[in-house]
Order: C-alpha cells, then sequence, then structure tokens
C-alpha cells in the first residue's frame, strides 16, 4: 500500500512512513471506534465523522478490500458509536460556530417551526446554520445575498426565499430571527434598520446573530427594546463552555470504547479458536477413518491391499473411505 502510495504519488517512501502511524490488535479496533464515535476528530464529537467513515467503507466494500473478519469489525463501529452518542453527552452541546447560533436560537423561542429567519451571506458558514436549521423544523427560510447565484443553488437545498442585500430593509421586519456572516468591510444592519423593522412588527421580539468579523450589525442595536443582538464574541464563550462538557463526556466516552473493543477482540480470539477445533475435528475423522480401516482388514491384509493397489496404479494416498471403496469393487488378492 505504502509503495503504491508512493507510486501514484509521486512521493519519497521514507518521507511518507515519518508521516504514518499503525495499530495492532485491540490498539486498532480502538482506534476505529474512537474515531467513528469522533473522539478522534478534530473537532471533539464531531457527528459528521461517522457519515464519513460510512462512505469508506462502502468504498472498500465495494472493492473487496476488506477480510471477512474485519468486515464484521466494521459493522461494530455504528452501534458502538452510536451508543457513545446516547449514553454520554459528547454530542449535546454546541462547539462550532454555526451550530451554536441554531442552540441559540432553540432556547430563546420555543418552537422553531412557527419562525421565520433571516439568513444574511451565503458562504460556508451559513450553508452550516441553515442545514441545521432545516434539520430542526424551520419551515420558512430567507437568504439574502450580493450574487443571486451562489444563494440560490443553497436556497433549493432548503427551501428557502431569495433576496438581494438592498431588499433586506424592507424584509427585515419579516424576520424573528436573523444570522448574518458575510465579508462586508461595513456593517449590513444599522440601527435605524432595526428600529423600523420593530416599529412594523409592533415590538415583537427579533434575535440577531452577528457572527461575522468585522461585524454586519452596527453595535447599537443592542440597546433597543425586543431587539437582542449576540456577537461571535458572545456565542465562543458560549462554545468554551460547551467544549469543556464534552470533555467530560469524552472520558465516558472512552470507557465505553475500550469496553466494546474488548468485547469484540474476545469475539475474535473465539473465531480462531472455532477454526482450530474444525481443523481438529477434520484431522480426527481421518485418523478414525484409517484406523477404522485397518480394524477391518488386519495387518496383513492391509500390507498385501496396499501392494495391489500400488500394482494396480491406484494412489494409495487417497482418503480411506476411497481406498475402502476400491477394495469394495476388486477385493484383495
Amino acid at each position: 500500500m505504502i509503495r503504491w502510495l508512493c507510486d501514484y504519488h509521486n512521493l519519497n517512501e521514507d518521507d511518507l512512513r515519518n508521516s504514518l502511524y499503525w495499530h495492532q490488535d485491540n490498539d486498532a479496533v480502538s482506534h476505529l471506534m474512537r474515531v467513528a464515535s469522533g473522539l478522534d476528530s478534530l473537532v471533539l464529537g464531531e457527528p459528521q465523522i461517522l457519515g464519513q467513515v460510512k462512505k469508506r467503507l462502502r468504498i472498500r466494500k465495494k472493492a473487496t478490500l476488506t477480510p471477512a473478519r474485519w468486515s464484521e469489525c466494521f459493522r461494530s463501529l455504528f452501534p458502538v458509536a452510536k451508543r457513545v452518542r446516547t449514553e454520554t453527552d459528547i454530542g449535546a452541546s454546541a462547539v462550532s460556530v454555526a451550530f451554536a447560533a441554531c442552540t441559540l436560537a432553540r432556547q430563546i423561542f420555543e418552537s422553531l417551526s412557527t419562525v421565520t429567519v433571516l439568513l444574511v451571506g451565503a458562504g460556508e458558514t451559513i450553508e452550516l446554520v441553515a442545514r441545521h436549521l432545516r434539520e430542526h423544523k424551520v419551515q420558512k427560510m430567507i437568504i439574502a445575498n450580493r450574487t443571486r447565484e451562489r444563494a440560490q443553488a443553497l436556497a433549493d437545498e432548503v427551501g428557502a426565499e431569495v433576496i438581494s442585500l438592498s431588499d433586506i430593509d424592507a424584509r427585515l421586519q419579516d424576520a424573528d430571527i436573523i444570522i448574518s456572516s458575510t465579508a462586508s468591510p461595513l456593517p449590513i444592519i444599522g440601527k435605524g434598520m432595526v428600529e423600523r423593522a420593530l416599529k412594523n412588527r409592533r415590538n415583537q421580539p427579533m434575535l440577531l446573530v452577528d457572527i461575522a468579523v468585522p461585524r454586519d450589525v452596527e453595535p447599537e442595536v443592542g440597546k433597543l427594546a425586543n431587539a437582542y443582538l449576540y456577537s461571535v464574541d458572545d456565542l465562543q464563550s458560549i462554545i468554551s463552555h460547551n467544549l469543556a462538557q464534552r470533555q467530560a463526556a469524552a472520558v465516558e466516552a472512552e470507557t465505553i470504547v475500550e469496553q466494546e473493543a474488548s468485547e469484540f477482540m474476545a469475539w475474535l480470539r473465539a473465531q480462531g479458536a472455532s477454526e482450530t477445533i474444525r481443523e481438529y475435528r477434520s484431522q480426527s475423522e481421518q485418523i478414525r477413518g484409517r484406523t477404522d480401516y485397518q480394524s477391518a482388514v488386519g495387518p496383513s491384509t492391509g500390507r498385501r491391499c496396499a501392494s495391489h493397489l500400488a500394482g494396480s496404479g491406484m494412489e494409495t494416498d487417497q482418503p480411506p473411505d476411497s481406498c475402502a471403496n476400491e477394495i469394495t469393487s476388486t477385493g484383495c488378492p
């Protein structure tokens, strides 16, 4: 495998070896289970890792690259990861800006299915926010972006309406939640714009989450009654707190992984023992067959039969049952 990688990518083998690591036996099983459970990811408890593992395993299965025993190990990864998710809080708290923004919205609004969300921007962060919101049953989303084409692709995926940045002033009053993340050097949403929206909404509250750097929403907006403004700095404090909770949950998760890895290795050893027993039984049957044959014909007759068979051209190293059949049909001198 290493030579193939070096040849395919034109790499130096020594350089590649210095960047690799190996796991064997129980350590290998534990490593696979830790990866699938999100314990070995850059973002602790990252749920998307399991989907990536599933995709890689489908590719390996299609290419028939996985030995039978390890196929069983790979199948065990999914219930282990599920157990880690259900029995610990490894994934309960948000540790990404996008997820934290959605979590904040869920804490403030009793149900997201009845709110209207305005997303400002169409970059990677807003894409993640939109997908999280869709997973939490948000029915109405509006995406405002400088270029309509980029926003339209995301809108088609999550079932949102697309508007231009210049339309925000007129549509702001429709939004209960505004989440903004653009690369604009100047604020896009000003205090006056929010004041007008609140007036048209008859002072129904608005949640504004500004996760842009520099800011998309003027800080003065936070001073308005019924306008609740959170910046990326506020979210980072939430994330730091949640990350500490995940690290505590990871200790419990490691215990589960070690237990499951030990159980799998015990099963694997049992499979090896089963194969040894089957081989032993097969050899025992062959020995018994030879013993029964010799007992039936007697020593002297056995020697005469062997000589007769050798003279007749029959292979004398055939299984005893075959020899017995031949003797039955031809007889011994």
